[in-house]
């Protein structure tokens, strides 16, 4: 456990569960989210969306890491190549105009979920990404867009 530490004691941690292939059955990120896996990343539609940046992707290692703090460099190594896959597919796949990545540590720092976690959102024109809420989506909503990374990723000669 990190110095860093804000989970509680006893925190079920979502994204373990989805890289175990443990679905929660009302809510949350389900196992045909999943846009690309290796031995040390997943990558997978996000269950929680931004009103003009739609089909976001979270990477997250696939061993518990709850911070940057602790993040090990082979793993980082690994979340920017599928945070790369992921922007570029957006770009190919969803025609959005830019890319952003987000990453946040510690209450103070915007983290909600105690596992490290990338966010790569595709960006648009005036989509005021930073000025909006996200909201919680339905698994069928998030289809089109995992299976339009996915393909693109099977295809891409880079993986």
């Amino acid at each position: 456990m990190t110095t860093y530490s804000n989970a509680p004691e006893d925190y079920e941690c979502p994204f373990c569960q989805v890289v175990s292939g443990i679905e929660r059955p009302h809510h949350g990120t389900k196992q045909r989210d999943i846009v690309y896996q290796n031995a040390y990343v997943t990558s997978f539609i996000a269950s929680k969306w931004w009103p003009n940046n739609k089909g976001h992707v979270l990477v997250v290692p696939n061993v518990h890491f709850e911070n940057l703090y602790e993040l090990r460099a082979d793993y980082a190594t690994e979340i920017h190549r599928a945070a790369q896959m992921a922007a570029l597919g957006m770009k190919a796949t969803y025609g959005c105009t830019g890319i952003s990545t987000r990453q946040h540590n510690e209450p103070d720092g915007g983290q909600d979920v105690w596992h490290y976690h990338l966010h790569v959102y595709p960006r648009y024109i005036d989509d005021r990404l930073y000025l909006t809420q996200g909201y919680p989506t339905n698994p069928d909503d998030r289809e089109p867009y995992a299976q339009k990374l996915r393909d693109w990723i099977a295809a891409w000669p880079h993986r």
